[in-house]
């Protein structure tokens, strides 16, 4: 009983709390009360595209891959929720900064164009959801005339012939005029004195039409134009008199109620003409027009999103050309990056409780990574470089022969890159369907390729010739698997890895730097002075493909690497240098391969090879995330490889 009032008591602590909050945020007062804040903080009013460009930048921003080729600025603003598309990202940023410039930009509708699940409407979302946030910051305050339909800004009523003047003496920009209802009280309720219309902070609500608006195309015959613009109030025709009037008019399309802050358009170029007029004028003139009215200004950011199909059929269309000058495009592809792909793919997981009675084996993800990516990349053109090699160097890893220059080249050459192939979407449909099938504890790479695969009858997108294409990649993936999967095992199966793996490394660096000095190494025990060991070096580099050739620009460039760690007064180990650490591991797993093969592969093993096994089902489930089911799948389907 004690519990259940202690539950209770807290709800109503916390309602009662989320109450002040509110109420803390509630601010009234005069034009005059008003004017006082704006001359202490002019940034209070900022036009809306200014307003978002801060909230993104204030959220702050992070380099990753810093000093490699492929570093990249991420904005933390969209960071949890959006990944691999830092590109089109940082465009929509460079257009917001632009555009709180007072540049001719912010003149110009933002239309993502892109695939199904390639990120658009989270966008979209993350910029609504956190200008509602915003807006409740003590930076991001909003402050609108109070009864104003359009919650337009109080500077619009400082008249025109005064504004120059309070520009030059207090740094203010004013821009944009009174609606007809705020002209109306003015004259009518305040009798022409602006310094006593009241003013009030608001708070930016989709659900509330405060601040932002979605428009969504639905049957052209029956959408009329008045959801964007407003529609006249008919039950007060008997007592105005005349439509004109603005007690008249309901100023509550998406348009008027998106003032100040953001409007989603969803598929714009679906919608019928008549409503992309008024966008044009929107754009052009920075007003609404309506059939009762002069021009109404109006402040916000229009942000539309369509498909490559729409769009190309729109550019094509000579009726649209107008509109289509008053556009900024954005690409946004689908992600290349196996890494942000998995991170994309535990986000939409981690939404669910499935997790919670079902284990996802290492490397699931990964693999179903793998295989999405490769259905998105178009065939390098350059012989000496497969889907996997670029999938790897997309990826930020070291590929063999290969620099950034070549990943530039390969980038270029591919200009709709990411538009087409598996949309993360089908991937966790696929893999949920795998997890909640009755009696499953865990599933594992096999598992989600064989699901993936299954699912290929039922995508109604998918052609013959991609099926068969999609059937290839699936095998492409299995085979990147099963190197993986070795790879685990055989770690696995060194019982002190990292000290056999640094041993390796202390040997090896002592005899490249001696080999690049031209100096002789010390015997640790004899003392006697000896020649670089070049067996011991080449047993190791040629672990990862390094040629006779090219192994002196290898040992310079570990030299490098040593030196430039010492500068920044940081300890090289053998996993600063991501070629080094791939060479030793594989030296050290081929040293114990016939070891691995021979254990995994018994069917009666003896006392000594069961202790092992044993041992190994620990280390797999104790460091690296297996669990007892797939730790033994794994155990064997590895022993299976190994017995080819």
């Amino acid at each position: 009983m004690d519990e259940k009032r202690e539950e209770k008591f807290d709800i109503v602590r916390l309602l009662e709390s989320h109450r002040r909050e509110r109420e803390l945020l509630h601010w009234e007062g005069s034009f005059r009360d008003y004017f006082e804040l704006i001359t202490a903080n002019p940034s209070l009013a900022q036009l809306s595209h200014a307003r978002v460009c801060e909230m993104i930048l204030n959220a702050g921003t992070e380099k990753i891959n810093e000093g490699s080729r492929d570093e990249v600025t991420r904005y933390k603003f969209f960071s949890n929720e959006l990944f691999g598309i830092e590109e089109p990202i940082t465009r929509l940023v460079e257009y917001f900064k632009s555009a709180a410039q007072r540049l001719e930009v912010r003149k110009r509708i933002l239309l993502l164009m892109g695939p199904v699940g390639g990120g658009k409407s989270t966008i979209v979302t993350l910029l609504k959801r956190g200008f509602e946030q915003w807006s409740r910051t003590e930076r991001g305050a909003v402050y609108a005339i109070k009864d104003c339909p359009m919650h337009e800004e109080p500077l619009h009523l400082i008249p025109e012939v005064l504004r120059p003047e309070i520009e030059k003496r207090y740094g203010i920009y004013i821009e944009g005029d009174l609606c007809p209802q705020c002209r109306y009280n003015l004259e009518h309720t305040y009798q022409g004195r602006h310094e006593d219309m009241r003013v009030k902070r608001i708070l930016f609500s989709e659900k509330e039409r405060i601040g932002i608006g979605t428009f969504a195309p639905s049957d052209p015959k029956s959408q009329d134009i008045t959801e964007l613009t407003g529609s006249i109030d008919l039950s007060t025709i008997g007592e105005i008199g005349v439509e004109s009037d603005p007690r008249a008019y309901r100023f509550d399309g998406e348009l008027n109620i998106a003032n100040r802050g953001l409007m989603e358009f969803v598929e714009m170029l679906k919608v019928d003409e008549k409503f992309l007029y008024s966008l044009l004028t929107l754009s052009q003139e920075q007003s609404i027009k309506t059939g009762r009215f002069a021009m109404i200004y109006a402040d916000e950011v229009i942000v539309s999103h369509t498909n490559e199909n729409e769009y190309r059929a729109f550019v094509g269309n000579k009726k649209s050309e107008a509109l289509q000058d008053r556009i900024i495009m954005i690409k946004v592809p689908y992600n290349l990056k196996i890494s942000e792909e998995e991170r994309i793919y535990k986000k939409l997981l981690d939404q669910s409780d499935v997790l919670k009675n079902i284990h996802i084996a290492p490397n699931t993800l990964k693999v179903a990574a793998m295989f999405a990516v490769m259905t998105r990349l178009e065939t390098p053109k350059r012989a000496n470089i497969d889907i996997v090699k670029k999938m790897k160097l997309y990826d930020g890893e070291d590929v063999e022969g290969l620099k950034s220059k070549d990943l530039r080249d390969l980038k270029e050459e591919a200009e709709r890159e990411g538009m087409d192939g598996i949309s993360p979407r089908y991937i966790i449909n696929r893999l949920s369907g795998a997890l909640v099938k009755d009696g499953i504890a865990c599933i594992n790479p096999i598992d989600a390729l064989r699901a993936i695969k299954d699912g290929f009858e039922q995508h109604t997108g998918i052609s013959t010739e991609e099926r068969e294409r999609y059937l290839n990649l699936i095998s492409v993936a299995r085979k990147e698997y099963d190197e993986l999967a070795k790879v685990e095992i055989q770690r696995a199966f060194v019982y002190s890895f990292e000290e056999m793996a640094k041993s390796f490394c202390n040997n090896y660096l002592d005899n490249v730097e001696a080999y690049c000095n031209k100096e002789k190494i010390k015997d640790p025990i004899t003392e006697e002075e000896l020649d670089p060991d070049e067996k011991l070096m080449r047993s190791i580099e040629e672990q990862i493909g390094i040629s006779e050739n090219a192994k002196n620009t290898f040992r310079q460039e570990i030299l490098i690497r040593i030196s430039s760690y010492a500068r920044k007064g940081k300890a090289f180990d053998y996993t600063s240098h991501e070629r080094l650490k791939e060479a030793i591991e594989k030296k050290i797993f081929a040293d114990l391969k016939d070891v691995v093969k021979i254990t995994t592969s018994m069917k009666n093993p003896d006392a000594d090879q069961l202790r092992r096994i044993n041992d190994v089902i620990d280390r797999l489930i104790g460091q690296h995330g297996y669990c007892s089911v797939c730790s033994n799948e794994l155990l064997s389907y590895v022993g299976t490889l190994l017995s080819r």
